[in-house]
């Protein structure tokens, strides 16, 4: 049975303050978002392809990254945890790769520290190039390396994270199935959060059937929870036995899954019904990354760009349990930074004045 779910709007506008005073730790892949933007307007001769002529270059946190900026955009205490790519030098301690160096630029303009972050010898920086003309995305070109971490790589983040669990009021685990998480890390980090009664948010991958046993929240789209219970998800009813079934699943307290145009489906192991958020119905259009320009006085829900949508709500999720929320809440909340964030080209992050204001267009 499902119930629509409608909170109190001015409860979650007295809940953003409290983003400030909340710690979250974020332990996952790190990627580098890069955009290379020109103007196409012809075709190659050489093949049926656009000819883009270049005009400049933006750098983007991706992957764990982006959902640290997230949450320092909405003004969280963020520490982070991943590893780049590395060079050995004589002498030295292994240094960063180019797409490295490039990722911690990034950082430093998001102000987010980097002490959790290192530098794995040979092993590269995942780095997502995408080419955009004319406001779309012609190709996209991955650049990356899925291995296991070395035994002693993920020994020294574990006892990094380890150091700062007694500091923290939630941990994110960031999970795109570069090598970095395995299930036996996976169960190591969990078995650790819950001695130090650290609430663990995961956004799972479809390779790790049974890892994160005991996270506060999984987070997943309808195609993964589709995965996790070997059936397509065409209906309300499937949906519905599928959140269930996940529960016990992943031994976890609480399941969501994300729908797109659908909204979210939320399910609790201490609730009876499952609780629908439905998306939000407003249109928004942006020219260029990160950059606001809503466009108003219309309706429907132009969705611009999908890229990073499952991270703002797997962030703005966490934070606000973190800071004390019950989940229909922080759930609302999410699915609300979402409705801003396809509306902005490229991976791009949610404000909190733009997290008010578009809970006065989307709740009025």
């Amino acid at each position: 049975m499902k119930a629509e779910f409608r909170s109190s709007i001015p409860r979650l506008r007295r809940l953003l303050p409290r983003f400030r005073k909340t710690r979250i730790a974020v332990l996952g892949d790190l990627m580098l978002d890069r955009y290379l933007w020109g103007m196409a307007n012809r075709l190659s001769p050489e093949a049926a392809v656009p000819v883009v002529d270049f005009e400049s270059q933006t750098d983007r946190l991706g992957g764990a990254g982006n959902v640290a900026a997230n949450l320092a955009a909405l003004g969280a205490h963020v520490e982070l945890f991943g590893v780049v790519g590395g060079q050995r030098r004589a002498g030295k301690k292994t240094a960063d790769d180019a797409t490295g160096s490039a990722l911690r630029a990034c950082l430093r303009e998001a102000e987010i520290g980097d002490r959790g972050v290192l530098a794995v010898a040979r092993r590269i920086t995942t780095v997502k190039t995408r080419v955009i003309a004319r406001h779309q995305q012609i190709v996209r070109i991955d650049h990356e390396r899925r291995e296991a971490l070395p035994p002693e790589a993920e020994e020294i983040l574990f006892r990094a994270l380890l150091a700062s669990l007694k500091g923290i009021d939630a941990l994110i685990l960031s999970d795109y199935d570069k090598g970095l998480i395995s299930d036996s890390f996976a169960d190591r980090i969990l078995n650790a959060c819950h001695q130090f009664k650290v609430p663990v948010f995961v956004k799972p991958k479809t390779t790790r059937l049974y890892a994160y046993r005991g996270a506060r929240v999984i987070v997943c789209n309808t195609k993964e929870a589709g995965f996790y219970v070997t059936r397509s998800l065409l209906d309300e009813k499937s949906v519905e036995e599928a959140g269930r079934a996940l529960l016990p699943h992943f031994g976890c307290a609480a399941v969501v899954i994300t729908r797109g145009e659908k909204g979210m489906s939320i399910f609790e192991e201490a609730a009876p019904h499952c609780l629908h958020i439905p998306a939000t119905s407003f249109e928004v259009t942006y020219a260029r990354v990160g950059q606001p320009g809503v466009e108003r006085g219309t309706t429907g829900r132009q969705v611009f760009d999908v890229t990073g949508a499952g991270d703002t709500v797997l962030s703005v999720l966490s934070l606000a349990m973190a800071a004390g929320a019950f989940l229909p809440d922080a759930a609302l909340l999410a699915n609300t930074a979402a409705g801003v964030v396809v509306g902005k080209l490229g991976t791009a992050n949610v404000t909190p004045s733009e997290l008010r204001a578009a809970l006065d267009e989307f709740h009025p």
